[in-house]
């Protein structure tokens, strides 16, 4: 009986013994279970306003864009050939401002004004002067470049001691001729050789060149509707379209029907703004050469924005062609800019189509 008293008190040991280690494996178990998660309200941000971009430090003189550095370079003022054979032509896409005039026969010829671009870039073809474009060129102090010219230009380049590069009097190293065309079609140069050579003949200083005025970023232009127009030369070889591309801002040029490229780069010629000015034209001898009155001013029209804005053109002594409505100047959408001289024979209006 003694020995069962034991087992019974034994076995109530144990049992009392297994309850407390159940006990503490249940506390142990749940000490050791990851607390449950805690949901944190998600922080609120504060609307931000977008940065304004800071207006350039430098601007190009001659389009109004924006540049890495000031610009104080001379402008290169670049007689370039545009007979039929001549095309297409080189470097024109890299020009500031590009003029395109009569010169003798019907043909016309650009004076393609390098100041903000173009460097090892291929220019021409080369082509000769005439007074008129010895004023245009000059009025933007720009070394006049050329190959041959008229007599008349020729005296009022020695008798006045301009400062110009010519291929045939004064060339050095800084023209070559290609293998691919006929002289004189064949004549080219870059700015980059132009402006060594301009240095080497002391011309190289600061740009004197006056400078228009240009649109603020956004600014709107008021006017008709003038996206797509002609402008017409004298030869149907000569038949000039700009088609206005609102994507990029830019009346795109059209020779005949065919997109103007550009032969270094493939690019379609395109300018932001397109000065259409009446001068009188004056035949002068049997070989067709002109006199033609780049001071009088006169009828004009300027395409910008797919607008057209009808006003005149006036260029003072020393100055340049400048557009001005009702007696005050135009401001220019920052770009590109072309000047078309049409005659005012038989009227200016009959030179200029426009479409839309």
């Amino acid at each position: 009986m003694k020995s069962l008293k034991w087992n019974k008190a034994a076995s109530a040991a144990s049992l009392l013994i297994l309850a407390v280690s159940l006990a503490a494996c249940q506390n142990q178990e749940a000490t050791q279970m990851p607390p449950e998660p805690v949901s944190v309200p998600a922080p609120v941000q504060e609307e931000q306003e977008p940065e304004e971009q800071a207006a350039p430090l430098y601007t190009a003189p001659l389009t109004g864009l924006p540049v890495d550095e000031a610009i104080t370079q001379r402008p290169l003022a670049v007689m370039i050939n545009n007979a039929p054979a001549a095309r297409p032509q080189s470097g024109l896409s890299s020009a500031d401002i590009i003029i395109e005039v009569l010169a003798e026969g019907g043909i016309t010829r650009f004076i393609a004004i390098f100041q903000s671009q173009g460097g090892a870039e291929t220019v021409g073809p080369v082509r000769s002067i005439r007074p008129y474009l010895i004023e245009l060129g000059e009025s933007y102090d720009g070394v006049l470049v050329h190959a041959g010219g008229s007599p008349d230009a020729y005296s009022i380049l020695q008798k006045q001691q301009k400062q110009h590069m010519d291929e045939i009097s004064n060339s050095g190293p800084y023209f070559w001729r290609s293998s691919d065309r006929k002289a004189p079609h064949n004549l080219y140069t870059s700015a980059d050789k132009l402006r060594e050579g301009a240095e080497i003949k002391g011309y190289s200083h600061d740009s004197e060149s006056p400078v228009y005025n240009y649109n603020e970023e956004g600014s709107t232009s008021a006017g008709e509707p003038g996206t797509l127009f002609d402008i017409h030369y004298l030869l149907d070889s000569y038949r000039v379209t700009y088609d206005y591309d609102e994507v990029s801002g830019r009346y795109m040029r059209l020779v005949n029907g065919k997109p103007d490229q550009d032969q270094d780069n493939g690019e379609q010629i395109g300018a932001a703004n397109i000065i259409v000015a009446g001068a009188d034209h004056k035949v002068l001898d049997n070989v067709g050469r002109l006199s033609v009155n780049v001071d009088q001013g006169g009828e004009a029209l300027l395409f910008q924005k797919g607008k057209m804005i009808r006003g005149q053109w006036v260029k003072k002594p020393g100055d340049i062609i400048r557009f001005v409505q009702n007696g005050t100047e135009a401001a220019l959408v920052p770009g590109q800019t072309f000047i078309s001289i049409v005659p005012n024979q038989p009227d200016f209006a009959s030179h200029i189509d426009v479409q839309n």
